[in-house]
């Protein structure tokens, strides 16, 4: 079996428009399309007895021990491998289980689908299936304990850390959208201009000053001190010469950790000679320049979390240990307490197992213990010199006892170091009492701290602690952090309903982002060139702090790629559906292709618009599966299914008795009548109307005016500025140039229309062949141009997508002759060269159509041209 592709999507999808994470495997199986399970000796038993568990897995049966049945009665080796991916990534402690097979539209090739929760794992689990399979299929042996480990440790390698993922996941509960922005805790919440930042628990709001305060603990105890909050007698030091006399004044027990440190490294506790403080010093050395060697506090350790100043958990940790049992070994003590089920590799479960290292070893050696020691019972032998979650310790929630006194000093606390986020440690007897009363005293003060211990604590009351940052960072009820975002979808005409809608957004005063397939702009000024319609080109417009309105131009590469890079838009448009890619990436049919396309309208927001053609069989039936508000577009006001939603009172856009009409119900808005649209080339470019038609209903929908609307149709001008390759038209002395970026044979034929009412003694057309067409749409495509033009030139596309020059010539050649015979045409595969060929040659009153693939190439040419013929350097034609 052979893998062809494997791509993960991350947002709503072809297979999905719910479930956002799914690897999608294209997967050739070979010879075992003639080969069911039910063909292939021992494979079921080998198959049960590798994973029992799989019998949980129900598929199309509905009941457990389902998926068994499949395979008893016979399925193939790709719907094999789907359960397979889903049963490794469970026992490797990620459960999920929606999976789907499908056959990709070639014999013995399918898509399998199946969820994911970390991207890595997911790609990995694709590639093991295949391997355990094909083990199955042999009878080979196979360890799964190499894989699983491997997913295990790709998940810790890339998931967010229980801190942020809590903080992601509340706001994700509120509808609010989140992006990562680096492999790290860096995540955005919201989109533009209404975004915030966190990275772990430091937020775009949290001080810079407090966390510069909080990461030097000579200037956290200085103004601690300053404000009568009690702390450990200490001092600084940065040279070992200056230890001894340090140790004096404090008087032991000490406790030595670098000024700088964090997260319990380079700290060591309880020292009671100074052969320990020797040790301890070269230890915090390592971590900080400066060292603090301060008097040791016994008593409980306790965390405090203040956020936005206010207390909103506490939580008593300990260090990890075990207690003697006068039987077992410390290694046996230490295994036996890893079997507890909440512990796990990492962040997996709510605790973390008890690893024995070189720090361990010094700690029980210390005691006068070794792993192979036997403890007396009952004696508890601590492991650790903190008390971190991270390194086994265990948390105990004690919210509700904390002394008001305590509550009180932890809030002031936060705001003498400014910190909107903070974790306070005290040492102290009792957490109940004052530590005035106690003689208890605040160890640190940690910005960033970690929330782990409390979402989900070894004992006590799990505390939401993720909600009240969430609460700082979008503070007005129903908040959601996003902008309006406008996604345009369909076959032909969305570049330029796009741009036509961004520049509606951005006369109405807003800052603009779009994508098209040309560019990525913000505002008016390209950022990224080239085909940016795919999901990391929307997230650049989401990410950029200056957007407060998004047009998102969503072609099917991308959609099938990956899926969206948002979860819901606010407005979903679908311009057509037509033959255009059709037979790449398991698309055969018009109705696939409109699966694809659907994803757009599905993903408005209950409260948003799905505009969909009214005149567009496939796009009309799209309104079944859409849980928005519905409106429609035709070019014909008697359309009933326009005449039906008006009735209800919907909103739609009509074109009728010449005008661009919007309508709300039954009564009409006349916007603009279509031959004064420059858009419109005096009404002759019909189908450009059928892009406007959207355009005002989107503009509606948004709270853009008709006087606003009509502003921005009157000077939104077809041209290489606002919309290359769409209808440029360029006027030289002797004859014309138009220059369209037609693809297909539905744009091909809208082109022809337009020309059909232009004036020229001559036209003149310059085709190619595309390579990832299907043969019958470059024949069709030839077919269109002989009808168009009197003569022809057939060029090549600079990427022949999987074709010869020669195949793609001799389809759109033969769809040339099945019209006309004997159409002039001539071969020249350059396209500068086709262009300088056809101008240089052109006769008096003529029109030369440009059908480009590379746009910006195209148009540099011919303005280039232009502009000699303006210098008076040459004048073209014949």
């Amino acid at each position: 079996m052979k893998i062809r592709e494997i791509n993960a999507m991350r947002g709503p999808n072809y297979w999905s428009v719910r479930r956002h994470k799914l690897i999608v495997m294209v997967l050739d199986i070979e010879d075992m399309e003639e080969k069911p399970t039910n063909k292939i000796d021992g494979f079921n038993d080998r198959l049960r007895a590798k994973f029992p568990s799989m019998y949980t897995h129900r598929c199309s049966e509905g009941c457990e021990g389902g998926f068994f049945m499949r395979v008893d009665e016979g399925t193939w080796m790709g719907h094999v491998i789907e359960h397979i991916a889903l049963e490794i990534q469970t026992l490797a402690g990620m459960d999920t289980g929606f999976g789907r097979t499908r056959d990709y539209g070639e014999k013995g090739v399918y898509n399998v689908v199946f969820s994911y929760l970390e991207e890595k794992v997911g790609k990995y689990a694709a590639e093991a299936s295949v391997r355990i399979c094909e083990a199955l299929i042999t009878g080979d042996e196979y360890d799964l304990e190499p894989d699983i480990q491997k997913m295990r440790e790709l998940r810790e390698a890339e998931r967010l850390g229980p801190s942020t993922g809590s903080i992601v996941e509340e706001a994700a509960s509120r509808g609010i959208p989140w992006i990562r922005l680096n492999k790290y805790s860096l995540c955005q919440l919201g989109y533009g201009a209404n975004q915030k930042r966190i990275q772990a628990t430091v937020t775009s709001e949290t001080s810079s000053i407090g966390v510069e305060i909080a990461c030097d603990k000579e200037d956290t105890k200085f103004l601690l001190m300053q404000a009568e909050v009690e702390v450990p007698k200490g001092e600084i030091i940065s040279r070992e010469t200056s230890l001894e006399a340090a140790c004096r004044f404090v008087k032991y027990p000490l406790v030595i950790k670098p000024i700088d440190g964090n997260h319990g490294r380079g700290i060591t506790v309880n020292i009671n000679t100074y052969e320990e403080a020797i040790e301890a010093f070269h230890a915090a050395k390592l971590v900080s320049q400066k060292v603090i060697v301060e008097k040791f506090v016994t008593g409980e350790d306790y965390r405090l979390l203040v956020i936005n100043h206010k207390l909103v958990a506490a939580a008593k940790r300990s260090p990890a240990h075990v207690i003697g049992d006068v039987k077992s070994t410390v290694r046996q003590l230490v295994d036996e307490v890893n079997k507890d089920p909440r512990r796990g590799y990492g962040h997996e479960n709510v605790l973390t197992m008890i690893t024995i290292n070189q720090l361990t070893q010094n700690i029980i050696s210390a005691r006068g213990y070794t792993e192979d020691s036997v403890i007396p019972s009952g004696e508890k032998l601590t492991l650790k010199d903190t008390a971190n979650l991270s390194t086994g310790g265990t948390a105990e929630d004690v919210t509700d006892i904390v002394h008001p006194a305590n509550v009180s000093m932890a809030e002031r606390i936060s705001k003498i170091i400014d910190l909107d986020i903070c974790g306070i440690d005290i040492m102290t007897s009792d957490i109940s009492q004052p530590l005035s009363d106690t003689g208890g005293a605040v160890l640190e003060v940690n910005a960033g701290p970690g929330f782990r211990m409390h979402l989900a604590p070894t004992k006590g009351l799990p505390r939401n602690v993720a909600a009240p940052v969430v609460d700082k960072l979008f503070p007005k009820q129903g908040d959601t952090g996003r902008i309006p975002i406008i996604a345009i979808t369909g076959t032909n005409g969305k570049t330029t309903t796009s741009r036509l809608i961004a520049h509606m957004a951005k006369m109405h005063g807003y800052r603009v982002g779009y994508t098209t397939s040309d560019g990525v702009y913000i505002q008016n000024r390209m950022l990224m060139k080239g085909d940016c319609t795919g999901p990391a080109s929307s997230e650049f417009v989401l990410k950029d702090p200056t957007v407060n309105f998004a047009v998102l131009e969503c072609a099917r590469g991308g959609l099938l790629r990956a899926g969206l890079a948002f979860s819901h838009c606010d407005v979903g448009i679908v311009t057509n559906i037509a033959a255009d890619h059709l037979g790449l990436k398991g698309i055969h049919t018009l109705e696939q292709l409109a699966k694809v396309k659907a994803v757009i309208p599905e993903t408005v927001l209950p409260s948003g618009y799905a505009i969909l053609n009214a005149d567009d069989d496939l796009v009309y039936d799209m309104r079944r599966n859409v849980t928005s508000h519905l409106a429609l577009f035709s070019m014909d006001e008697n359309n009933p299914r326009i005449k039906a939603l008006q009735r209800k009172g919907g909103i739609t856009a009509v074109f009728e008795n010449g005008y661009v009409t919007l309508c709300r119900g039954e009564w009409k808005m006349r916007v603009m009548k279509a031959d004064l649209i420059p858009l419109t080339y005096g009404g002759k470019a019909t189908f450009m109307i059928q892009n406007i038609l959207p355009a005002i209903i989107a503009a509606d929908v948004q709270g853009i005016r008709i006087e606003d609307m009509k502003a921005a149709l009157e000077t939104f001008i077809p041209s290489p500025a606002q919309t290359p390759g769409r209808l440029n038209l360029f006027q030289f002395q002797n004859f014309q140039v138009l220059l369209d970026f037609a693809h297909n044979p539905a744009g091909l034929k809208a082109l022809q229309k337009f020309t059909d009412n232009l004036d020229a003694k001559v036209k003149v057309g310059i085709i190619a062949g595309i390579g990832d067409r299907r043969v019958e749409d470059n024949t069709e495509m030839g077919s269109i141009v002989a009808d168009m033009c009197d003569e022809i030139i057939i060029r090549q596309d600079k990427n022949l997508r999987g074709k010869t020059e020669q195949e793609l010539i001799e389809m759109i050649n033969n769809g040339i002759k099945s019209k006309h015979p004997d159409k002039k045409t001539t071969i020249i595969p350059s396209e500068k060269e086709a262009i300088l060929y056809a101008v240089k040659n052109a006769v008096k009153g003529s029109l030369i159509i440009v059908c480009s693939d590379v746009i910006p190439d195209a148009l540099d040419l011919v303005t280039s041209l232009k502009e000699q013929e303006l210098s008076g350097d040459v004048i073209f034609g014949v």
